[in-house]
């Protein structure tokens, strides 16, 4: 299977650390054992780990596009962090970046991104669509269906699948299994930004998630929760 993989900045932390040993060497090794079970890998990674825009927009005289730009950038440095850290793990990595940045990571061109994939290497996306307004989950949907990727994995950061309800917030909160695009985008679910899940529901895109922790058996059936497109 081709999988498209979101993961999140505040995935790779621990505690005040912007990165995690831990978490990263876990990482690399769910990484290699769904390849090892026959998948490409493509993944996309989000900077809130570093910085998120609208934490300094309309502050400094800093307008929305510019903090979302430089939240990008974040989504970069991350990118560049997994690459180095994959490829001193015997896992060929290669960035693609949404803005054009030569000197550290290739620009993202689907065609040599598919051909990355087929050649068994790992890609990473970055700088999200390369345009504010759109969020990291939005790439993913959109980098998911440009790879015609069989399913787009959602890796989570403390919690297990979606829920009827922040579990977080809610002691009486559940596991929903499977859940159609639907209803989780009328009853305002945590599974992505309505954008991007109405954009996976147009286009028959299923959406697993999953924990981080379970990210390498991301596609057992007892593992995480299931968006159907309906």
């Amino acid at each position: 299977m081709r999988l498209v993989i979101k993961i999140s900045g505040e995935g790779l932390q621990s505690g005040k650390e912007r990165y995690s040993s831990a978490v990263l060497d876990q990482l690399s090794q769910q990484v290699k054992q769904l390849m090892a079970d026959g998948h490409a890998l493509a993944l996309v990674v989000g900077g809130g780990n570093l910085f998120r825009g609208k934490t300094l927009s309309g502050e400094y005289g800093v307008s929305r596009a510019t903090a979302d730009y430089i939240g990008m950038l974040a989504t970069v440095q991350n990118a560049l962090v997994l690459r180095d850290f994959f490829n001193s793990h015997g896992i060929e990595t290669r960035v693609a970046s949404a803005i054009a940045m030569p000197q550290v990571c290739e620009e993202y061109i689907p065609k040599r991104a598919l051909r990355h994939l087929d050649k068994g290497r790992v890609v990473i996306f970055a700088a999200g669509l390369g345009l504010p307004y759109f969020s990291t989950d939005s790439c993913a949907v959109q980098r998911a269906l440009e790879m015609t990727a069989d399913r787009l994995i959602m890796a989570k950061h403390g919690v297990e699948g979606v829920y009827s309800a922040d579990p977080r917030k809610d002691a009486h909160a559940v596991l929903l299994k499977t859940v159609d695009a639907t209803t989780a985008i009328e009853q305002g679910l945590a599974v992505a930004d309505l954008s991007s899940l109405a954009l996976a529901k147009e286009n028959n895109l299923v959406i697993k998630v999953v924990s981080m922790e379970q990210l390498g058996n991301c596609l057992d059936e007892q593992t995480g929760s299931v968006v159907e497109p309906q």
